[in-house]
């Protein structure tokens, strides 16, 4: 029998993206790489894990087995791996979209002088853990909790809502805007990593339309060349400038909570002292 970790590494991301598409761009490779893993693995096991349909799939009654399985290996794996790096000389901080905006640079000037050994390191990922699961980032930046049991996700503040137009559009003459500014208009969403989604606007307002991208650089060319509007943090607008984008505050929109997640059962000294100063640079004043 000859299972290799990149077997197990796509089955997981296929189960938790729910499809072998989005498992493909967690793992940064091809869907049909994705594909070809889950079958070599089957014919190293001898059985079926995942019954496909044309549309979708679910998992046998011994895939779900193996799944389970699966999942332990890996966690056990990422476990030793963080342990090595704890001795070692850098923390990797994962995030999706921005880091922490206008509070990133103090905060990496603080880490440096706490540890001044240690290496902060900042991970962009497009993978629902921000990097968590597959073992490149030790901590990760959330605009949302991970509802995984691994996980664990601890809130260390709120930051405003932007809308991001084309400097071209009209709504840029304003220096602020309002829910009721989209109704109508057509909205740039990412439902795998980003912060905005079609229940944040109440009925009487609600935009003509929302349109899916996949990461904060297609979002920003599709805003860019005003076939959209988007919304996203104070974040997103202090750390993505793009020529041809204005962001303006949206007055009425509800606060976005920011979280850093890491691992349940491995608390890290470092992941501790990153999440107090993180913590701390969100407190007003």
């Amino acid at each position: 029998m000859n299972v290799e970790l990149r077997y197990l590494r796509a089955l997981v991301a296929v189960v938790d993206a729910e499809t072998f598409t989005d498992a493909a761009i967690e793992l940064g490779t091809s869907q049909a790489a994705v594909s070809r893993s889950i079958a070599a693995l089957e014919q190293a096991l001898g059985l079926r894990i995942l019954q496909r349909t044309t549309r979708s799939f679910t998992p046998t009654p011994v895939g779900e087995r193996i799944i389970a399985h699966a999942r332990r290996v890996l966690d056990e794996l990422a476990l030793l791996e963080r342990v090595a790096g704890d001795h070692g000389s850098e923390l990797r901080v994962g995030y999706a979209w921005s880091a922490l905006g206008r509070r990133t640079i103090a905060l990496q000037r603080q880490w440096e002088e706490l540890h001044p050994d240690v290496s902060l390191v900042w991970v962009q990922s497009n993978a629902p853990s921000g990097g968590l699961a597959d073992g490149s980032a030790d901590v990760a930046v959330r605009r949302r909790p991970l509802t995984e049991g691994r996980f664990t996700s601890t809130p260390i503040g709120a930051e405003a809502r932007f809308a991001a137009l084309a400097a071209s559009d009209t709504l840029a003459r304003r220096r602020v805007l309002r829910m009721a500014d989209f109704a109508g208009r057509t909205i740039a969403v990412d439902r795998r990593t980003g912060t905005t989604s079609e229940e944040l606007w109440p009925e009487e307002s609600r935009p003509a339309g929302f349109r899916p991208v996949q990461g904060v650089d297609e979002w920003l060319t599709l805003i860019s060349t005003g076939q959209a509007l988007g919304m996203s943090s104070e974040a997103t607008a202090a750390q993505n400038p793009r020529p041809g984008v204005a962001y303006r505050p949206v007055r009425d929109a509800p606060p976005i909570e920011v979280f850093l997640a890491c691992w349940r059962d491995d608390p890290s000294p470092l992941v501790a002292d990153f999440i107090r100063l993180a913590r701390a640079a969100y407190l007003p004043g």
